[in-house]
């Protein structure tokens, strides 16, 4: 009787121990964080019906259908190590130290992941780190290595550097759900950052995706054919036209005719090769029978002018959209995980990108620019606890606010070196009292890619005044009147006590945020 007493006694200890494991994990409050690398708000089709038809993104549709969509989201630099910085920080390029893709992060610093980590976290990072330094405040980690491959990457952990077969958006995602599933401690809260490639160029789809739009027009943008006549040079004088665009990278012409063994030898072909070169016999047969017969039409052919921006158009943006579906296929991977394993209600799954990006918008097809379409950027926020439903904010918002966000779900004092606000009292209420009216944006990289000259600006809720510092150049748009910036009216004097009152805005906001003094 005695031996069944005690088999009984430890019988519960172990239920009861196995039921406290199990509440702690239900209870504890985790952060998901994907990020994704150039993803336009224009191609998620619950932000945007010119692809929703053509290219819906359900898994993604169904995070802003059930939580808040943030249609006023943007960034304070856009170009992705310097993004990737300020989510990290809090901060803005100038004070987190990355203000170009030249500096190396400083992951010492005060961090969304070492904060956790101090705090009883468990923090991972599983994909595009591009800091160019190990990842610190992570108690696992496995990245690429730079921008990373389509097919086939390299991936790099504290064990070393090791290539993982497949395409990266799977890989990425099968490395954070095994780690989910197999590799943390489930008693504890934990914060993973998911940082995908794709859609980054050189948009490289899948293999199963390469015909999903061969047979479809892409919508174009109205201003497909913009020629920028109000602008000055610091708009026209970028290089990421359409028109212009080397066709070996972007393009994928990597069909080489011994007669014209340049034919595309341009800026970006030899990057073309290294990708092509990384997929197997198989899958560069798919390539080939996909693609040869247009190129060798397309060679044939010699459009000029808009018939090539045109043709362009349609190829790059059925790749770009290729990538997106996966990277869709993918967000359902991991929402679909967290539901099954328990963990939906009290996990908050943030979905943005680093920068939007022009998809034919005023013929570019980059970033980089103060203008709506690499500026603005896709911001979901998802936690069934909270029971917000398909709430739509308006705010302005910034990416200084993600480390905020992140900590106040979690309970913890959020640094005073951090720029950002906690985005939680319009995830929870659907708006917040006395929010900002205004956001500051700065681009440093120049001479750097596409010549986009160095600009500083700020946007309210209506309009937006961009300064080219070091020409001495402004540009200022009426969003409500103007919303696709076709006509800079800094010339209009109707405009001219806005224009005042956005020049004390920006001064008071690089005062705000401590931005070291330009010279013009």
């Amino acid at each position: 009787m005695k031996i069944n007493i005690l088999k009984y006694s430890v019988l519960v200890l172990f239920c009861l121990s196995a039921f406290k494991s199990i509440g702690q994990n239900n209870s504890n409050k985790n952060i998901i964080l994907i990020i994704t690398d150039d993803h336009a708000y224009q191609a998620i089709s619950a932000y945007n019906d010119r692809f929703a038809k053509i290219a819906p993104t359900p898994n993604i549709d169904k995070l802003a259908n059930e939580g808040v969509r943030f249609d006023r989201s943007y960034v304070g630099n856009s170009i992705c190590a310097p993004s990737r910085a300020t989510m990290l920080t809090g901060k803005h390029s100038h004070l987190n130290g990355i203000t170009t893709l030249k500096e190396k992060f400083d992951g010492s610093q005060p961090t969304i992941a070492n904060i956790l980590q101090k705090n009883g976290y468990e923090t991972s990072y599983f994909g595009k780190w591009h800091l160019k330094n190990k990842p610190v405040g992570f108690s696992n980690w496995d990245v690429l290595i730079g921008q990373g491959d389509y097919y086939n990457s390299d991936f790099k952990t504290e064990e070393g550097i090791t290539r993982s077969k497949g395409y990266v958006t799977d890989v990425i995602t099968d490395k954070a759900i095994n780690w989910l599933d197999n590799q943390r401690e489930k008693e504890k809260p934990f914060m993973m950052i998911v940082g995908h490639k794709a859609p980054h160029a050189n948009w490289l789809p899948p293999v199963k995706y390469l015909t999903s739009f061969e047979d479809v027009e892409i919508p174009e943008p109205k201003n497909l054919f913009d020629i920028h006549s109000s602008n000055g040079l610091g708009t026209k004088e970028t290089d990421m036209t359409i028109e212009e665009m080397p066709m070996g990278w972007y393009c994928q012409l990597w069909t080489e005719k011994k007669e014209q063994p340049n034919r595309y030898e341009d800026l970006g072909g030899s990057l073309w090769k290294r990708a092509y070169g990384r997929l197997s016999i198989e899958e560069k047969a798919s390539f080939d029978k996909v693609f040869n017969a247009e190129n060798e039409s397309f060679t044939k052919a010699n459009l000029k002018g808009k018939e090539l921006i045109r043709w362009k158009y349609q190829r790059i943006m059925k790749n770009y959209l290729g990538c997106i579906k996966s990277v869709d296929d993918n967000v359902g991977r991991i929402t679909d995980y967290v539901k099954k394993a328990g963990l939906e209600d009290n996990t908050l799954i943030i979905y943005a990108s680093d920068q939007g990006l022009f998809l034919g918008e005023h013929g570019w097809y980059d970033k980089r620019m103060m203008y709506e379409e690499a500026f603005r950027t896709p911001l979901i926020a998802y936690c069934p606890s909270i029971r917000t439903k398909g709430v739509v904010s308006k705010q302005l918002v910034q990416n200084i606010d993600y480390a905020p966000t992140m900590l106040d779900f979690a309970g913890i004092e959020i640094p005073s070196e951090m720029q950002g606000e906690s985005l939680m009292p319009i995830i929870k209420n659907k708006k917040a009292k006395n929010w900002r009216k205004s956001l500051f944006y700065q681009y440093y990289d120049y001479p750097g890619g596409h010549d986009i000259q160095k600009h500083q600006g700020v946007v309210t809720k209506r309009y937006k005044l961009i300064y080219f510092y070091e020409i001495n150049e402004y540009e200022f748009y009426d969003l409500k009147k103007d919303p696709s910036e076709m006509k800079n009216e800094y010339s209009n004097s109707k405009y001219k006590k806005a224009i005042s009152e956005l020049k004390k805005e920006l001064i008071k906001l690089r005062k705000t945020y401590k931005v070291p003094t330009i010279e013009s």
